[in-house]
Formats: structure tokens, sequence, C-alpha cells
């Protein structure tokens, strides 16, 4: 349920809805909107009769939610959330670029990588210190030492960076060096840690799983927000079928799905879905045409030597290449939005 307030609501007035809310054992989540303050109910199990909160000062309508995603959904927030981070910002009206390589080997590699993707316009740096692999055997990431590296890059580049915590015990260290925290698709129902996401101030990015529906993925960042933090960004990054011809499946589809259910921004990952460098430029266009907010991309100065996902990874003039094709693109449908 959401208690739509008047535009002319006071603080006051809200607050009271707030405690009406949480007064019969409900929580009570206020969404800023672009003219008014919406309060969502959760935690209700089934309908709540509205008459309990229509008589309260500065309340104008409340309106029933249907979806099992409350917080989530663009019934209780319709207008589009930007998830702004330092001078980057991703959401509507922007097309946001994240790029660097799968795994953060040496300062060396990262400041090297991260100054060729600024250079062709990258707004932000990506690059795990933490690598949850199939294999125990392959490389797991640097660990501390290269988070260290990741802040040197910010620091160096001016680029915010993007990196993954890959369990709760790590989350504060990550947090700690962080601009942005990934959840991973394996650990997109990983609960504890969507609920410590939940509890940080930090945006957070979260993959949609290997075979996760779409209301489960959305449903995962509503355990995120439930938990007091906004600032989510999903990301498509393949789903696991019957194909051989890419690592994983680009599900196009869930992009403008997902923008009809939900005001979260959303972004594509071509790179995890093609796990193939020559298909990753055909589905960065894609993506950008079906609508997505921005890329994350994979790309490494010597991806034959990378430690981890070189065959996937863009050369530096590839992600030049790329960077022209799609703008092009995203100014067919936002003519004044190129970031």
């Amino acid at each position: 349920m959401l208690v739509v307030m008047e535009q002319e609501a006071t603080p006051e007035e809200i607050e009271r809805a707030v405690q009406a809310v949480e007064s019969r054992g409900f929580a009570a989540r206020p969404v800023p909107g672009g003219h008014r303050v919406a309060i969502c109910v959760l935690h209700n199990h089934g309908s709540v009769e509205p008459s309990l909160f229509l008589g309260l000062p500065g309340v104008k309508e409340v309106i029933p939610v249907t979806r099992p995603y409350k917080l989530v959904s663009r019934e209780s927030h319709p207008t589009d959330t930007v998830v702004r981070v330092g001078d980057a910002c991703i959401g509507n009206g922007t097309l946001t670029l994240i790029a660097g390589p799968c795994a953060v080997e040496s300062e060396t590699q990262a400041l090297t990588i991260a100054g060729l993707v600024k250079k062709a316009g990258a707004h932000m740096f990506r690059g795990g210190a933490f690598k949850p692999r199939t294999s125990p055997y392959a490389f797991q990431g640097l660990g501390e030492d290269g988070l260290k590296i990741l802040a040197r890059v910010r620091r160096e580049t001016g680029l915010p960076v993007v990196t993954e915590a890959i369990d709760h015990e790590v989350f504060d260290l990550v947090e700690a060096y962080a601009d942005v925290i990934q959840i991973g698709a394996r650990n997109m129902q990983n609960f504890s840690l969507l609920r410590r996401a939940g509890r940080s101030s930090k945006p957070v990015l979260l993959k949609r799983g290997l075979s996760a529906t779409i209301e489960e993925w959305l449903m995962a960042a509503e355990y995120i927000m439930e938990g007091g933090n906004t600032r989510v960004i999903l990301c498509e990054r393949g789903v696991r079928t019957f194909a051989h011809h890419s690592r994983n499946t680009l599900d196009l589809s869930a992009v403008p799905v997902v923008q009809k259910e939900t005001h979260l921004p959303v972004l594509a990952d071509p790179s995890h879905a093609a796990g193939r460098r020559s298909q990753v430029i055909p589905l960065s266009r894609a993506a950008v045409a079906v609508g997505a907010h921005g890329l994350l991309v994979e790309v490494h100065h010597q991806p034959e030597a990378a430690l981890s996902d070189g065959a996937q990874s863009l050369y530096p003039e590839q992600f030049v290449e790329l960077c022209g094709q799609i703008r092009p693109i995203f100014k067919i449908f936002r003519p004044d939005g190129i970031h």
C-alpha cells in the first residue's frame, strides 16, 4: 500500500502519517517524488484498510500496490531514479560507461587501463579485488591489496571505482574503498549479503543471477531497498540457456521490461554475457538500442596475459571503437543525454 501525501503536506504531517503506519505494526518508508512524498507500507500480511490513513491531515489518497516488490516498483515511485557517483550519474537521460579489467592484477596494470578507458570516454572504472571463480585453483584476486590499488586509480584518474563484495565477511572492507559495491550474479540471492548492502550508504550494483527470473531479480533489489539503501543499480549480464555460441545469453528483452516495472536504472554487461571478445561490441550496440542506461565492459591492455576473463576483454582500441559506435545510437533516443 502507498499513502500519497498532498503536495503541500508539511514535514509534521508526513511524520504523523509515518507514525500512524508504524503504530499498527507495519514498516513505513517515505519515498520522495518530484512533487510530493509517498509513504510505502511494508510488512503487512494481506490487505490494509485504506480508511486507517485517509483521514489523516495531509494525506491525498491511498493506493494499493499490486507488485510483490513494493519499494522497487513504479507503483510506489513513478519517476526514474538517478544514482549519482561523484561526477558521474546513472539513470534517466544519461549513458554511463563503466570499464576496466575483470580483475586487478597489479598497480601498473590497473593504472594503465584506467588511463586508457578514461581517455576513450569511460565515466567509472571497474576491477575485481575479490574474485569468486568457478575453479578454486583460478586466480581469486588480490584482496585488500587490490582495493588499495583501486583507491590509487581513483586518486590518479578521478574515476569512481566499482568492485565486488563477494560475501558478508568482506563487505565492510570493500565498502571502505569502493564508490559502488557490486553484488555479482552468484550472490544475487545471498540474502544476508543483500541485507548488509541495504545498510550501506554506498550505491549497490546488483547483477541478475544466472537463472533468475525478472521478479526474483527485482525482489533481490527489494531486500536492499527495504534495508534503507535507495541507491540501487540493476545490471543484466546474461542468463544460462542451451546455447553454446556464447557463454551466456544476454537477455535484451529484460531491459525494457525492467524499465517498465521499476524506477531503478538498468545497465547491461555484454562481456560476461558473451564470453567472447568478438561479440561484445555488437551486443553493446544492441543494449544501447533497447534503452540500457549504460554498459559494464571489460577492457585489458594485454588480454592474452590476463589472469581472469582475457578472452572476453576488449583491447583499448576496441573500446574506443565501441564508444564511437554506441553514442550515435544513444543520441537517436536521447539527443541531449550524452553524459
